[in-house]
């Protein structure tokens, strides 16, 4: 089972949309690279040049040579940063994306005697177990680093190291639901509920990675026992299955660009900052915050790395604040660090405090079981 490059495409759409209505996400994005000349861009925790695998002095006097970044096809970095990294280290950096995060775990796998880079960015928690079990990461724990690292830590070995988080939650079209007089739902039980009828659009998760993230937050819900019973009572109660994120926000949703039918859709709990309208209003849209399954996104050094130094330089780098800060504008997670959101992420696109989680290892033991029985519940 492969997912579609669907975060990719609600983060493109989202930048997209948030740059076009306001350019505050883009000011804050400046903002960080405009800090690059009082700061060092390696070391995470430090600039001192002890932080393991740190090569940064700031002077440019490190190793140096080739550095391949292993990512999935979401990845985006201002490419100031990546420049200044550059500047700093000495390393000349090139891109691998084989896909999206599914593909590129099974890359990993499949080119474990070959590997196809130094370090890697990108794997989350649907399958960082898959790739920590077939033994493609070597351990390294940054210096220093950020609460968020070990808060979102998938093992005690430091195979992976947590750089940015997000929640997939269920988003709601105020309006739709204040013009009818009409509570709105809050929980997912509430969502069987026939108030809420033919209202509500998911996205598939044999091909949606926002899809699965939802089927997840079910599971983790109402436990392995429970799920299937839930998307039973949720098809007969009128859910919509799109294909991918698009169709679902875009086409079937009424919150966004007002065209669809339905007034609440699968999407991110990011997704309202990028519906604050251009006269500072409140957006159109919100998430439901007892509905999310929170995504982590990690960094690794693959194992058998020909620079396995500039791969632990990168991780660094990674968790630096100026790329903390940039996170948000470009892949619109929120960074593991405690740097300033963007204006309308501290307003508008809070994270779940308490959201649904699955335990990563039977998310490997159990995905395409998982699949396979949401399919013959829910399309048949």
């Amino acid at each position: 089972m492969t997912t579609t490059s669907d975060r990719s495409a609600a983060r493109t759409s989202h930048r997209s949309t948030a740059r076009t209505r306001r350019r505050r996400t883009a000011l804050a994005a400046l903002a960080a690279t405009a800090v690059l000349g009082a700061c060092s861009l390696t070391g995470g925790g430090g600039d001192d040049g002890d932080t393991p695998g740190g090569t940064g002095d700031g002077t440019g006097t490190a190793a140096g040579g080739e550095l391949t970044v292993v990512t999935h096809d979401s990845f985006s970095v201002s490419q100031d940063l990546l420049d200044q990294f550059e500047a700093d280290t000495g390393y000349r950096l090139t891109m691998v994306a084989p896909g999206d995060g599914g593909a590129l775990v099974n890359q990993l796998v499949l080119t474990k005697d070959s590997p196809l880079g130094d370090v890697v960015y990108g794997i989350d928690n649907s399958f960082a177990a898959r790739a920590i079990d077939a033994g493609v990461l070597d351990p390294y724990t940054p210096a220093d680093a950020p609460a968020g690292v070990a808060e979102n830590a998938v093992d005690d070995e430091g195979h992976l190291t947590a750089v940015d988080r997000g929640d997939v939650c269920v988003n709601v079209d105020h309006a739709w639901f204040a013009d009818r007089g009409i509570p709105e739902p809050r929980t997912l039980a509430d969502l069987t509920d026939p108030a809420y009828r033919d209202l509500l659009v998911v996205t598939n998760p044999a091909t949606s990675s926002p899809g699965l993230a939802f089927l997840l937050a079910t599971i983790g819900a109402f436990g392995t026992d429970g799920w299937q019973q839930y998307w039973t009572d949720l098809a007969a109660n009128g859910v919509r299955v799109a294909e991918g994120w698009s169709d679902a926000y875009y086409v079937d949703f009424s919150g966004s660009e007002g065209a669809g039918p339905r007034p609440l859709v699968v999407s991110y709990s990011s997704s309202p900052a990028a519906e604050v309208p251009e006269d500072d209003a409140e957006p159109r849209t919100g998430a439901l915050l007892d509905t999310c399954f929170r995504q982590v996104e990690y960094a690794g050094v693959i194992a058998g790395a020909a620079n396995p130094e500039g791969a632990r330089a990168f991780v660094d780098f990674l968790l630096s604040d100026p790329v903390q800060q940039d996170i948000p504008g470009q892949m619109y997670m929120y960074p593991v660090a405690d740097v300033p959101l963007p204006e309308e992420w501290a307003a508008h696109a809070p994270l779940a405090e308490d959201p649904h989680q699955v335990d990563p290892a039977d998310i490997a033991a159990h995905r395409e079981e998982w699949v396979t029985a949401w399919t013959e519940i829910v399309v048949g």
